[in-house]
Formats: structure tokens, sequence, C-alpha cells
């Protein structure tokens, strides 16, 4: 039996108060933060340095990145910058080629670059070191050419 004294809550009134809790709980989760460029709880947006070793530091702080040294690649093979997903070839000596790094059928890193192409350890794709395009498949599309300088001995992504 109930108390007379004792005060009545409906259903609708207890699952709607139960309902703006988590609305609230859940909107405290997914709190912004500046510091990091972006919600709690992600990881901290990279910083660039303003210059690397070696440089100038010509104050623009915007000092393109080295990839690599023209001394780390061979004549007609190439580097694979894992890291960067980028492949840097040299198809004749002294012509210096970009291309991403990710096999087009797949999606799978290449691995190594050999016989005048870059090869996909995944399914055996080969790719020209001259110009990206499909030597052997499955891929049907060639690998995405990245813009790239050649400053003394050094390469730099454009």
């Amino acid at each position: 039996m109930t108390r007379p004294d004792a005060p009545t809550s409906s259903r609708r009134a207890v699952l709607a108060g139960a309902g703006a809790t988590c609305v609230a709980a859940l909107a405290g989760c997914a709190t912004y933060n500046a510091n990091n460029g972006g919600l709690a709880g992600a990881p901290p947006a990279q910083s660039t340095p303003a210059a690397s070793a070696g440089s100038s530091g010509g104050g623009s702080g915007n000092a393109p990145a080295v990839l690599t040294s023209t001394s780390d690649v061979p004549v007609g093979g190439g580097t694979i910058l894992t890291d960067k997903r980028i492949v840097v070839t040299q198809p004749h000596a002294g012509t210096f080629d970009a291309f991403t790094a990710v096999c087009t059928h797949e999606g799978c890193i290449v691995t190594t670059v050999s016989g005048g192409t870059i090869n996909c350890p995944c399914h055996g794709s080969k790719f020209s070191i001259a110009n990206g395009s499909v030597v052997n498949g499955p891929a049907t599309r060639p690998l995405a050419p990245v813009s790239i300088k050649v400053q003394g001995t050094s390469i730099i992504q454009a």
C-alpha cells in the first residue's frame, strides 16, 4: 500500500528524466579542447617544426621538409619513405621522380624497388619507376605522382 503523503511519479516523467541525464552526460564527454584542436580525448595535433636542421632559417617558418638525399636514391632504382608514404625514384642519372607508396589495387604500402619497378608485396602489382604506370597487375591505375624539387643534394616535397 502506498503512503498518502508520498510523491507519485508517472513512468513518462521517470523516463524523460533518465533521458535528460544521459544527454547531459554524453554532452560532457564531447567537450572541445582548444589545446589539441579537437575533441577531448582525441590525439593531439601534430606539430611541425619551424625549420629543420641545416636549413637557412629564412624566417618564413614554413621551410620545405627534406624527404631524402640524392645519394640515397640509386640510379635505376628508388627509396621508399614508408613513414611519409612516398617512393622517390631515379630512373636515369640526375632525374628524380616521386610517387605515392600506396598501391592503387588494395592500398598496401609498396616495399621494394628493383628491376625498374616499384613492387607491392600484397598481390604482386608492379609500377614503373619512370612514371608510376602499371607494369604488372592486378592494379589498373598508376601510382599518383608527388611533386618534388631537388635543392643541392636534398630532395624536398614541393
